[in-house]
């Protein structure tokens, strides 16, 4: 069947129609968020622009003085550029916290308000805020790492590719380092031909491109880890590997098939320290 036809593309791409239980997914992680939110030390809803949207959670990492100079994640939640909120993600940071790192969970304006380009630049605007005030929360701008699922994964890969000095001169140029890729979509042109996108992404063919990671050069010494569930849909498996195509296995170090995951299950095996995707972040933030 052609790549492009509406009723394949739908199948491959609508995660939640091949996971029924979709909904348990969502309720557990925000179960899990709330509790996170009550049970950890956090700053909730802080400005990072003046935009809709524009506003991050911090975690800072268990028993860090001010000065500590902690490793720094950034996580970029999913839901196809159109739903889900940073509340819903915030079950990501204790695993993590508790192991000495301050945690960021930005938030983003959601589409059709705005294109994907748009929020693309808003995640540029939380990376540049954390990197000029993480340090107050212990946080050593030095040492970040940002990590995505699924419209985040795309967001991660596209934070690694951007050009900081572009953006503000107060920047370093390798401001984000390395990037964890969960699921991620590197080229955004079939979407604008699956139907049940169509209306709330509303992309053209010029955005597309330009929001495609691996329509870009490969990052100059960033180092990209990207894995996705073992049982998701072979177009989610053929953009992980796309993108160390793309860039190569010099960038993209790791690109792994989880097995047994499914689309969900494979963000929650991010905060299972049993798990190869936990140490696979543990590794990349270098504790």
């Amino acid at each position: 069947m052609a790549r492009h036809d509406p009723a394949w593309l739908d199948r491959m791409y609508n995660n939640r129609a091949l996971v029924s239980e979709h909904a348990q997914y969502f309720s557990r992680w925000a179960a899990a968020s709330a509790a996170a939110r009550a049970q950890e030390a956090c700053s909730l809803d802080l400005p990072y622009g003046d935009g809709p949207g524009e506003t991050l959670d911090v975690f800072p990492a268990h028993g860090a003085p001010a000065a500590a100079g902690t490793p720094v994640l950034v996580f970029i939640h999913g839901g196809y550029w159109r739903s889900l909120d940073k509340s819903d993600h915030s079950f990501v940071a204790p695993a993590f916290t508790r192991q000495g790192v301050c945690v960021v969970v930005p938030n983003y304006a959601l589409c059709p308000a705005v294109t994907i380009p748009d929020i693309a630049l808003q995640m540029v605007r939380a990376l540049a805020w954390t990197h000029r005030h993480i340090g107050r929360f212990g946080g050593d701008a030095s040492r970040i790492t940002v990590a995505g699922h699924s419209a985040g994964g795309h967001l991660a890969a596209m934070l690694l590719a951007c050009r900081w000095r572009s953006h503000a001169r107060d920047l370093p140029a390798g401001l984000v380092p390395r990037a964890l890729s969960i699921s991620g979509l590197f080229d955004l042109e079939p979407l604008r031909h699956t139907p049940f996108l169509q209306d709330s992404l509303r992309l053209t063919a010029a955005d597309a491109r330009r929001a495609s990671p691996a329509h870009m050069p490969a990052p100059r010494g960033g180092l990209l880890y990207t894995v996705a569930g073992g049982d998701e849909s072979a177009e989610f498996l053929r953009h992980n590997q796309l993108i160390r195509q793309a860039w190569g296995p010099r960038t993209v170090g790791v690109c792994e098939a989880l097995p047994g995951l499914n689309h969900f299950s494979v963000l929650e095996a991010l905060v299972d320290p049993a798990h190869r995707l936990h140490r696979l972040a543990c590794e990349m933030l270098s504790i």
